[in-house]
């Protein structure tokens, strides 16, 4: 393909129920635009049919490219091997696969990119999810925001726009965990939010467990935030001064009341105290030390099967 303006970077896990909804939604989009589309579906070590899916439609239709990852690796790094093998000129679109991304609204978004915004991210207005998914996102954002190093927008997830520089400069971020909403962010130049509801998923079940949510939650927070090792200096001050308090209390019963507390409790409490500021420390400090040994090691952050462009395998 020639002349493409923008790519569409979809990253698909176990989506056989609703690829072909999202074919065809992806289809009718790029059919309308007046800029030229390729769409880039990257499976994510698929157990299911998603992976031949891929496949026939990347060969028989040269606007589909198939980026085959060797394995699952999550979809922060199935976006990631999507951005690697993006062509567009202008740059680049992520939605998700499961369609609560309207597809859609890419003109929308390019009106804007070519207004001059390098970053177009989406801010969820209403989200069809389970009320304790729904507050523990509402708490999430918002922490987030008070104690990130810079601004990262509320409410918005992966669906975005990026600029051809921007996507660029992600490429070249080596980092293993990888928070993509924060590493366009941290890139800068001129972001927009645009405001859309969310739909439902369309087909099967959702890919990002609990667990999966908070390991991105906390790569959010130890990628882009110094908070987690100051903590740990809020908390020493803190025991220390409890213990002083307890220290001058024990002080006061001596000097008024002639007897000072003493027992199993006292001595249970102050371990537990000690112990517990003890045991966050250590753990802070080995989300740190995590991160430092997985980006030594200098692995790649994903490995391609096969790629499939232009109605052609390309063996990797």
């Amino acid at each position: 393909m020639n002349s493409i303006d923008i790519s569409i970077v979809v990253p698909l896990y176990n989506e056989e129920a609703v690829f072909d909804t999202l074919i065809q939604r992806l289809s009718n989009v790029i059919n309308q635009t007046d800029f030229m589309c390729e769409v880039i579906l990257v499976n994510d070590g698929s157990i299911d049919k998603t992976n031949q899916l891929i496949l026939e439609i990347c060969k028989a239709d040269n606007r589909f490219t198939g980026v085959l990852l060797s394995r699952n690796h999550g979809h922060q790094l199935a976006v990631s091997a999507g951005l690697a093998s993006v062509r567009g000129k202008k740059g680049a679109m992520i939605i998700d696969g499961d369609l609560q991304d309207p597809p859609e609204l890419v003109e929308e978004f390019y009106k804007l990119l070519i207004q001059g915004f390098d970053v177009i991210y989406a801010i969820r207005k209403n989200r069809k999810e389970s009320f304790l998914k729904k507050l523990a996102y509402l708490a999430y954002y918002r922490l987030q925001k008070k104690i990130s190093s810079f601004n990262i927008p509320i409410d918005s997830g992966d669906f975005s726009m990026l600029s051809r520089r921007v996507v660029d400069n992600i490429n070249n971020m080596p980092e293993q965990s990888r928070y993509l909403r924060g590493m366009r962010a941290w890139v800068g130049f001129k972001q927009i939010g645009f405001e859309y509801d969310r739909d439902e998923r369309q087909a099967g079940n959702t890919k990002y467990s609990w667990s999966k949510l908070f390991e991105l939650a906390f790569n959010g927070f130890f990628n882009f935030s110094d908070f987690p090792v100051k903590i740990i200096t809020r908390l020493g001050f803190f025991t220390v001064f409890f213990s002083l308090i307890y220290f001058g209390y024990n002080i006061y019963r001596r000097v008024y009341y002639n007897d000072v507390p003493q027992g199993f409790t006292a001595t249970i409490l102050a371990i537990i105290l000690f112990s517990g500021v003890q045991l966050i420390s250590l753990g802070l400090i080995g989300e740190y030390v995590l991160r430092i040994y997985n980006q030594v090691r200098n692995r790649p952050l994903f490995v391609i099967d096969k790629i499939i462009q232009d109605g052609k395998e390309i063996g990797e």
